[in-house]
């Protein structure tokens, strides 16, 4: 009986360790889902916050465009849709619905810029000389943080599809998958920021004051 009680004691016992490693394998598991999907809206946010500064620098963009090129109201309300369209998106939209709109702010500036190329005398302003630079390097980070993003959801796909944690992700019920930032075809073009100036002969006319 005494032996019999032992064994049993021994089964308990292993059982109890095993079941402790288990729960504690469970727990690391649990955690790193937690870290990786927190270092995906990290990521997001620095996208986004990029983004925002481009849209905020659109406006002053305008202002000055509007100066030479007065006439061209269906691109200025173009503009003025898109940028609506982004903020609309920061009221609860989806990363996905940030996206789009992003795309649709790009192309939005890209037709701005076109603009632009009709008015010398205005790609020779030295306001909007300064303001192209900035826009062009918001551009360059704006292409930065979506590759760090994209990094970062990498890391938790690859992470959440591996066996066993797929089978915790549904009983969790974190994302399956994270979303990529796809550029949409010919995004891979950036707005043409970077223009080369004439020199003007005699002054251009000043900017409206912003």
């Amino acid at each position: 009986m005494k032996r019999i009680l032992v064994i049993i004691l021994i089964v308990v016992g292993v059982l109890g360790i095993v079941g402790a490693g288990l729960a504690k394998w469970g727990v690391g598991k649990y955690n790193n889902l937690i870290s990786l999907g927190q270092e995906v809206d990290k990521s997001w946010g620095q996208v986004e916050n990029v983004m925002q500064r481009r849209n905020d620098l659109i406006p002053n963009l305008v202002n000055i465009v509007q100066a030479y090129a007065i006439h061209e109201q269906e691109v200025f309300i173009k503009v003025a849709e898109a940028r609506a369209l982004w903020g609309k998106t920061l009221q609860g939209g989806t990363i996905a619905d940030k996206m789009k709109a992003d795309e649709v702010v790009r192309g939005a500036l890209l037709n701005l810029m076109a603009v632009v190329e009709k008015y010398p005398d205005l790609k020779a302003n030295q306001n909007f000389m300064a303001l192209q630079d900035e826009l062009a390097g918001t551009e360059n980070r704006v292409a930065v943080e979506r590759m760090r993003y994209n990094e970062t959801v990498q890391g938790y796909n690859t992470f959440a599809k591996k066996f066993p944690t797929n089978f915790m992700i549904g009983f969790f019920s974190f994302p399956a998958e994270r979303d990529y930032f796809k550029a949409v075809e010919g995004a891979e073009k950036a707005p043409q920021i970077n223009i080369t100036y004439p020199r003007a002969e005699s002054p251009a006319p000043a900017a409206p004051a912003q």
